[in-house]
């Protein structure tokens, strides 16, 4: 069984046990990744998204964060006493695929009824709080607000989450 899965803005044909680079991940080493973002998965037979296969997931673990090899960037402008010698290395994070198809979205729908729990135990909001710390509570729920939001909309977007 395969999958054509989309990270970092590219795309790439995953097998169960493949290990590969793909552009840096926020993850720690040991961790699991889930990638949603499946265009086709293909086995006995061959389901092909629009643009996305629905309801199927590719799960992977971390098995390496690192910097690909370095490249020098040299510009150069002859009889004008111009040069710059630069140089980059890539970030990357190597994964390992550990399941393909809808468990990997069982796993990811287990992980994500374990989180509401975690809201039950957050700190209440009240006016009394600094702008701060309503936005270090939003950031803890994972409540998207903007730095420029007054406090009052600040704990509207926290209570109606």
């Amino acid at each position: 069984m395969y999958a054509i899965i989309k990270t970092g803005g590219k795309q790439y044909k995953v097998e169960k046990g493949d290990e590969f680079r793909v552009e840096k991940l926020d993850a720690n080493v040991g961790d699991t990744v889930v990638f949603d973002e499946i265009y086709a998965i293909g086995g006995d037979s061959l389901t092909v998204g629009t643009p996305l296969v629905e309801g199927q997931a590719v799960t992977a673990e971390v098995l390496e964060q690192g910097k690909g090899d370095k490249v020098v960037i040299y510009k150069y402008k002859a009889k004008k006493d111009y040069r710059r010698k630069n140089g980059h290395r890539q970030p990357y994070t190597l994964v390992k695929i550990t399941d393909i198809g809808a468990a990997g979205t069982k796993k990811a729908a287990k992980a994500a009824k374990a989180e509401p729990a975690k809201k039950a135990d957050a700190p209440k909001v009240s006016a009394s709080m600094k702008k701060d710390e309503l936005l270090a509570v939003a950031k803890e729920l994972g409540v998207k607000v903007d730095s420029k939001a007054t406090k009052a909309d600040i704990i509207a977007a926290i209570e109606a989450k």
